[in-house]
């Protein structure tokens, strides 16, 4: 069994937190850049993170969060807000960062610029913001594996108000909203219903279909 696949097996939801153990700097940001590499559509990186430790903000979306107690008792608390709409600014701002970077002007990357920019048009902003919002929850997975990579728990929640969350955090004057969230810090030492459960997926012959 390889160490990913065994990781795997030891991560689950965590229901429970120790408040007394903080998750070391080091693993936060090994954590946070793992999202940040995060494959994304076009390359976009339509979403952004938000590292949240302050008490006050948090109790203030534990109370929104059908008061989890993991938003409080967690160590540093991950919200995935995407982009509201893929504008024709924002995808010019990932291109021309990608020819800063690599120092050169592609024709066939230019093309497909174009080619974006009148897809996104025509799309709209409510699906472009779904689009933008299917591209968190890759990061979400970034970030799960790298969570437990570093033997650092995590719980992903949708179960929150994302309206709520958004005015909590001014998310509407950066033209963000909230999709996901996640704490991440150390399970408790008890009272934890799930830890010692069996981890439940459907065998492999029922999940994955080969076609030859």
């Amino acid at each position: 069994m390889s160490k990913i696949t065994e990781l795997l097996k030891w991560r689950y939801a965590t229901k429970k937190y120790d408040p007394s153990k903080t998750v070391p700097a080091e693993k936060v940001e090994r954590i946070l850049e793992a999202v940040r590499l995060t494959a994304t559509s076009s390359g976009l990186q339509p979403f952004e993170l938000f590292v949240i430790t302050n008490a006050e903000i948090r109790e203030k979306i534990k109370a929104v969060s059908w008061n989890q107690a993991q938003v409080t008792d967690c160590s540093h608390l991950l919200v995935f807000a995407a982009w509201d709409d893929i504008t024709p600014e924002r995808v010019n701002m990932m291109f021309d960062l990608t020819n800063q970077v690599r120092g050169t002007i592609n024709e066939g990357w230019e093309n497909y610029r174009k080619q974006l920019l009148g897809i996104v048009a025509q799309r709209g902003k409510e699906a472009n913001y779904q689009a933008a919002a299917r591209q968190a929850y890759i990061g979400l997975g970034s970030a799960l594996i790298a969570a437990a990579n570093e033997e650092v728990d995590a719980t992903p929640m949708e179960g929150f108000d994302p309206a709520a969350v958004d005015e909590i955090l001014g998310l509407g004057a950066k033209h963000l909203r909230s999709v996901v969230i996640l704490p991440l810090g150390h399970r408790a030492a008890e009272g934890d219903w799930l830890v010692n459960l069996e981890k439940v997926r459907r065998p492999r012959e029922q999940f994955v279909t080969e076609i030859h």
